[in-house]
Parts: structure tokens; C-alpha cells; sequence
């Protein structure tokens, strides 16, 4: 396991970061204290969980995998061996998330909110880094950097007003950074330029999705994310299963996300199926599996701090952290290339 720098602070990163969605809907307390441990014997100290989870939202489990997170910590007295983040929901129709009801926004309420109730289920005092899951602001979709832009109204809390409350946060020690997820390069600019001139607290990392079938990172955001210290966390990166090759000819995997939830529209998008063929082939010519070629492709990009790796089962874990043996050559990455040049990015 190597290990890389946070933004600018600190912090050390393992470059697997294991996500954790699944845990109080697909995956009991029991499996998810066994993939922690795994990890942390694997050389993985960086957890990334959310308000929002378990997948998909339900009222009914909402903040489960923060208590499954918490109870781990409990159990085993080890708080201080992990870097974890989580995330505060931006603005949404939602409104199980804040007592009375109300919809979820990045207000100095609302936040201030959320970050303790995180902090309770979670029983630690602070959260490494804290993340907008997504911005308080209408965005065109969810999503990093969309290929097809449409204007978009609608309410928004002030950006330097959200971030006056984080370094409040930070102030308290409640939080030690802060960081983005699903934001664009406008956003992060942004939030870059108001951290400057107002002495508030700097964005260290962007949690955006980032695939083979989605490079759109690359266009506008990579270039800050080296030059400005902000580094990916890419979540997603084998496009919610399917370059994993499970849904390959239409194939339904009982208990896969798809049979139970039937949420992956993301990548069933026209020219898709054709893309995901074209990587899972070339895995097989390489004598590679496809969902360790996936990963080792996102975790080789310059721009990439930490790849967010996600498993329901112990042998899907194990596959996913054994990604690291894979080494993307130049070969492999001039034959990636070329089927991204033919195919595009069908997912963003």
C-alpha cells in the first residue's frame, strides 16, 4: 500500500480508500466491523462513509453506516488508526435528515446539525475531513463535470457564507478539513478564491465520479486538482458494477445493486453497454481481471489522491485491494486510450 498527502495538509492517505454505502442496507454490522478490519490489515486508513448512506436513501436507515463506523470504534478502541470522512447532504427535497422536517440546504443550521449528529453516530469528537456531498446550488446534473451544460436556477446559500460555517467547524475541532464532492471547476475554484481572500479554511480533496466510461474529470478539473493541491477521490470507478462484467449481455446477478434496486441508470446510457464490452475485452486480452484493471487505471492518474473501492462481499474486497499488484504500462494505458478515443465518456 502506498500513501499519499492529503491537499496540503498532513495527512497521509492509503491510495485505496474503503467506501462504505452498503452498510445497513446490503451489509450487517458484522460484515461491515469484517471489511474494516480487512482493510486496516491491508494497509487501508482512509474511510469514507456519509449522512446520506446506506444506498439507496430510505428515512428508515438513514445514518446507519455512520453507526456501523461508530460501533466499530467501540469495539475495537482504534479511532486513531483511520483518516475518515464523511459528508453533509447539499441541498435536496429529502427531509428526513433535520429535525422538524425541513429540506435538506448549506445553511450555518443545518450544517451545525448535521456535523453532530455525524459526530454521535460516528462516537468520535472530530471527523478528519468533511465533505459537501454535493453542491446547494442547481447544477446542471448530478454529477462531475456533465459533457452536455444547461443553465439552471433556483436557491442557494452563498459559497463563502457555507464556507465561513465549515471554518467554524474547524475552529471548534469538530472538523480537522474540508472538502467537495460532486462539484464542478467553477465550484472549486470558488471555494478556493473565497479560502484566500477571506483567510477561510482551503478545500483539500474533490470526491468526484471518475470510470474508464466517465474521464470527464480529466477536461476541466485535473488540472486544478495538481495545481492546487486538491486531489480526486474517485468514487464509482468500476461504474457501479458494470465494468466489473457481471451485467455484460444483460445478465441480472441476484442480489447485485441492479436486481435489488434498479438505480444504475448512470451507466445505461446510449453507447455505454458498447464502452464497458470494449474495456472488460481488453482486460481479458491482457489476461487482467476487469474490475482490478478498472481500479488500477484510476488509481495510476496523477490527479487521483485515493480510489474509493466498494464490496458487498469479502471476496469482492480482496479482488478490489489486490488491484494494486495490476501496473497500468504504457501499452496498456495507449490501448485504454485508444477505446476512449472511439467511445467517449457514455457515463459522465
Amino acid at each position: 500500500m502506498n500513501y499519499r498527502k492529503l491537499g496540503r495538509t498532513d495527512l497521509m492517505v492509503s491510495e485505496l480508500c474503503l467506501g462504505t454505502m452498503t452498510w445497513g442496507e446490503q451489509n450487517t454490522e458484522a460484515e461491515g466491523h469484517a471489511q474494516m478490519d480487512y482493510a486496516l490489515e491491508r494497509g487501508i486508513n482512509f474511510f469514507d462513509t456519509a449522512e446520506l448512506y446506506p444506498i439507496p436513501p430510505k428515512a428508515e436507515t438513514q445514518g446507519a453506516t455512520e453507526r456501523v463506523i461508530g460501533s466499530w470504534f467501540k469495539a475495537r478502541g482504534n479511532r486513531d488508526k483511520v483518516i475518515l470522512a464523511t459528508k453533509v447532504v447539499g441541498r435536496t427535497d429529502m427531509d428526513w435528515f433535520r429535525d422538524g422536517g425541513r429540506k435538506g440546504e448549506l445553511n450555518r443550521a443545518q450544517i451545525e446539525e448535521a456535523v453532530n449528529k455525524s459526530l454521535k453516530r460516528l462516537q468520535t469528537d472530530y471527523i478528519d475531513l468533511y465533505q459537501l456531498h454535493w453542491p446547494d446550488r442547481a447544477v446542471t446534473q448530478f454529477g462531475s463535470n456533465p459533457t452536455i451544460f444547461r443553465a439552471a436556477e433556483g436557491p442557494e446559500n452563498p459559497i463563502d457564507e457555507i464556507l465561513a460555517v465549515l471554518g467554524d467547524l474547524v475552529k471548534a475541532g469538530k472538523v480537522r478539513h474540508i472538502g467537495l464532492s460532486n462539484e464542478s471547476a467553477w465550484g472549486t475554484m470558488t471555494f478556493l478564491h473565497h479560502a484566500t481572500v477571506k483567510g477561510l479554511p482551503r478545500v483539500q480533496s474533490i470526491q468526484n465520479a471518475y470510470s474508464l466510461v466517465n474521464r470527464t474529470f480529466e477536461v476541466g478539473l485535473a488540472e486544478i486538482a495538481m495545481r492546487e493541491n486538491v486531489g480526486l477521490l474517485a468514487y464509482s470507478t468500476l461504474a457501479q458494477g458494470y465494468l466489473t462484467g457481471k451485467y455484460r449481455d444483460g445478465a441480472l446477478p441476484p442480489g447485485s445493486r441492479k436486481q435489488l434496486f434498479d438505480r444504475l441508470q448512470r451507466y445505461e446510457k446510449p453507447g455505454a453497454a458498447e464502452a464497458v464490452d470494449a474495456y472488460v475485452t481488453l482486460a481479458a486480452d491482457l489476461g487482467l481481471d476487469p474490475a482490478q484493471m478498472a481500479i488500477a487505471f484510476a488509481t495510476s492518474r496523477p490527479f487521483v489522491t485515493a480510489t474509493i473501492i466498494g464490496a458487498t462481499t469479502m471476496e469482492q474486497l480482496r479482488t478490489d485491494i489486490d488491484a494494486l499488484d495490476v501496473k497500468i504500462t504504457e501499452e496498456v494505458e495507449a490501448r485504454i486510450d485508444a477505446i476512449h478515443q472511439r467511445q467517449g465518456n457514455p457515463c459522465p
